[in-house]
């Protein structure tokens, strides 16, 4: 009976100290928290079960005081996808956030010279694909066959009680091979995010400037054996008089392939 009295027993935030209904309460080390107030902490903090009533007042008065620096906050850089990071560049602070309404959400303003690193981590997801024998039946591929995909995530640790890790996914469309061009360019957003918080760990490379995209086509090489089954040397079939195939990779995927589409992702040859 004692367990069911203490958790019909009415509490009260001890930040606000209004009554905190059935489902409302958020515990703290010393004390309890409203859901209202809890709200009001930065969307990066995870520590509350282990915080002091203290501490959250003293977070609380640091989130009143963001929004006038908030205020003054003017990005000159933005960079990532769904989640994005914003950069004053003339006064070095940042802002990180996944909303449109940024500014309205009170989103932490963070000085430069807090952030300790900024990695990025590329994890690959690997899920088998199957197909059905005679009787209809799944069954695995001999040897097994895999769909992959790449996440790259960016994890920002910072010399802060509120926001000591920052950490969120890159990718809003996640490549499916490293040699596609998808997968290139989220390693070099990657480099820019670093760049722009780190520079000192993480200088800027030399860009060489780039030159056309064009399709490579190869001939392959020693023999090679015609649609009629014969075996040459040369440019054309000895017996049918059919040219040597020539083979162009896929831009996207860099499947190799002979005819007008890639018969991995469905490309286009490029003209």
């Amino acid at each position: 009976m004692a367990l069911f009295g203490n958790l019909f027993e009415k509490k009260y935030c001890d930040i606000c100290g209004k009554e905190i209904g059935l489902l409302g309460n958020r515990k703290l080390e010393d004390g309890n928290l409203c859901k209202d107030c809890a709200a009001k902490l930065s969307p990066w903090f995870s520590d509350r079960r282990r915080s002091t009533v203290e501490e959250i007042r003293e977070q609380l008065a640091y989130r009143e005081a963001n929004r006038d620096v908030l205020a003054a906050f003017v990005p000159t850089l933005v960079l990532g996808h769904n989640t994005k990071i914003y950069i004053d560049e003339e006064k070095k602070q940042m802002a990180v956030s996944s909303r449109s309404n940024w500014r309205e959400l009170n989103t932490d303003v963070i000085p430069l010279s807090l952030v300790q690193n900024c990695e990025i981590d590329v994890r690959e997801h690997k899920e088998e694909i199957y197909t059905k024998d005679k009787d209809g039946k799944r069954v695995s591929y001999n040897p097994r066959q895999y769909k992959h995909e790449y996440e790259f995530r960016v994890n920002i640790t910072c010399d802060s009680p509120y926001y000591p890790e920052i950490s969120f996914e890159l990718t809003d469309d996640r490549p499916v091979n490293p040699m596609v061009i998808a997968y290139k360019v989220y390693e070099q957003e990657g480099k820019a995010i670093q760049n722009a918080l780190c520079p000192e760990l993480y200088p800027a490379e030399e860009t060489v400037p780039e030159e056309p995209v064009t399709v490579l086509e190869v001939t392959e090489p020693d023999t090679w054996t015609c649609a009629c089954g014969t075996e040459n040397t040369g440019n054309f079939c000895s017996e049918c008089g059919k040219p040597r195939p020539t083979y162009w990779f896929c831009p996207e995927c860099g499947t190799k392939n002979s005819g007008k589409f890639c018969t991995n992702c469905g490309t286009k040859k490029p003209e």
